[in-house]
């Protein structure tokens, strides 16, 4: 009666098997009759039942009063109305915090690399090594090794909001969003894991049992703002929008969010078939989060972010510095003419006519070709490429980027939106099983970022 597969493939090698199904089959259409609910249901509801009855007559609770401070908390934070500004709330104050505290250990750390890039410009002889040291390895490691602040202290205020027991109340007030997107309400972690990093919140997506919601939820995970692209924000906010930073930080998360429930309604629907399973969870209990589990997932975080700087994007910058130095470094009479003329100016030059329509000059698609590889890539190469420009001392990558205030929003929403990182293609491939999710999940993510970039950038310029 409860529906167990097992149980059936047992009853079925039977003699009889087939009566005994037949009879099942008649008894639980009764009960759908009379009680409106499956057999599954139903039994289920009986058993519960009897347990919280037993429990009344026999069970005295002793922690009776920290229930009712849960039951009194869960009653506003999981409200059906109140529930989602509260939410969004604290959304609101984890970016101004980045963005408030973040300012000051970032000034410094631009004050430590400006200082570093002096010291060898005044001391070490011209040629090659020299350029490299600055405009390669300081100009693009430099430009993204300053927001490490601004990194650990948006993973601290997600260790807080994890440990506090929080993030499962946020799962479960976004269940009925997710059942109308197509989704299983356990999709909400894996995607709430994606603001971290979408490699392992594709990975946690082995939880959700139900095989369409784990396949769209992966599909849509790319679309949540990974850390990795808070660097490029923080770049073009800083810049173009510095009295509205935090919420125009809000906004482009916001954008990403709702960009995710409308591709997976619109996969739900067309794309990947079956229904959808309900969504039980357990809602634990409300902790003081400890200073210790929190300074640790903070500085786990912090690591790898530091390792990547010494690995991967400083390679990276140095290719990227190469490939814009050579060759006939010499032969041009300015640095703009001669960055123009390198191999990267070339490859830029390529891809120009299909950047163009968004506003975006040849620099700033080098940047985003580089993304593919880590986003973080995106600061580090316009670091290198814009680094001959203007202020030669000037750090700060900001002050050196001439677009425009629209053109940087059409950026900043394609580079959320469009080709998902090297190890998130690859982490899609593996959990799914097929290197054609994979691609297409690049595919359909770099066309959206085109179509919503080239309508922000040319409705705005229409409208101004």
């Amino acid at each position: 009666m409860e529906n167990d597969k097992e149980i059936e493939n047992f009853i079925s090698t039977l003699p009889n098997g087939k009566e005994i199904i037949a009879i099942r089959n008649k008894e639980a259409l009764r009960i759908r009759k009379v009680m409106n609910e499956d057999s599954e249901q139903a039994i289920t509801d009986a058993k519960y039942g009897f347990i919280t009855g037993a429990l009344k007559e026999t069970f005295t609770d002793n922690h009776l009063e920290k229930e009712q401070t849960t039951r009194v908390i869960d009653s506003i934070v999981t409200h059906r109305i109140w529930g989602y500004p509260i939410f969004f709330l604290f959304l609101y104050i984890m970016f101004e915090g980045t963005f408030v505290l973040g300012d000051y250990p970032m000034q410094g750390i631009e004050w430590l690399v400006d200082q570093l890039g002096n010291l060898i410009r005044n001391n070490m002889a011209e040629g090659p090594l020299k350029d490299l040291l600055i405009d390669g390895i300081i100009g693009g490691v430099g430009g993204v090794i300053v927001f490490l602040p601004n990194i650990l202290l948006l993973y601290f205020f997600i260790s807080i909001l994890e440990d506090s027991g929080y993030m499962a109340r946020a799962a479960f007030i976004m269940d009925k969003i997710m059942h109308r997107m197509g989704l299983h309400g356990k999709s909400f972690i894996p995607l709430i894991m994606g603001f971290g990093c979408n490699v392992p919140a594709i990975m946690a997506t082995r939880t959700i049992e139900d095989r369409k919601s784990r396949l769209i939820t992966m599909l849509v995970n790319p679309l949540m703002s990974c850390s990795a692209r808070l660097p490029i924000y923080l770049v073009m906010i800083g810049a173009f929008f510095p009295n509205y930073a935090s919420f125009m930080l809000l906004c482009i998360y916001t954008a990403g969010i709702l960009l995710a429930v409308v591709m997976a309604r619109i996969f739900s629907k067309f794309l990947v078939k079956g229904e959808d399973s309900p969504f039980v969870m357990e809602l634990p209990p409300y902790r003081m989060p400890t200073s210790k589990s929190i300074m640790r997932h903070t500085w786990e975080k912090g690591a790898q972010y530091l390792k990547k700087m010494g690995g991967i994007i400083m390679i990276a910058s140095i290719i990227i510095w190469f490939l814009g130095y050579y060759p006939q470094h010499d032969a041009y009479e300015s640095a703009a003419e001669q960055q123009e003329n390198s191999y990267i100016g070339q490859i830029g030059k390529a891809i120009e006519p299909v950047i163009k329509p968004l506003g975006f000059d040849w620099k700033l698609g080098i940047g985003l070709i580089s993304g593919v590889g880590a986003k973080e890539l995106v600061v580090s190469t316009l670091g290198v490429l814009y680094t001959n420009e203007g202020d030669m001392e000037n750090v700060n990558l900001s002050d050196r980027i001439p677009i425009t205030p629209l053109v940087a929003l059409a950026y900043m929403l394609f580079v959320l939106i469009y080709f998902p990182c090297i190890a998130t293609f690859a982490a899609i491939k593996q959990e799914s099983g097929s290197w054609k999710w994979a691609i297409f999940t690049a595919g359909y993510t770099t066309g959206v970022a085109w179509l919503v970039a080239f309508a922000v950038f040319q409705i705005g310029n229409f409208i101004v």
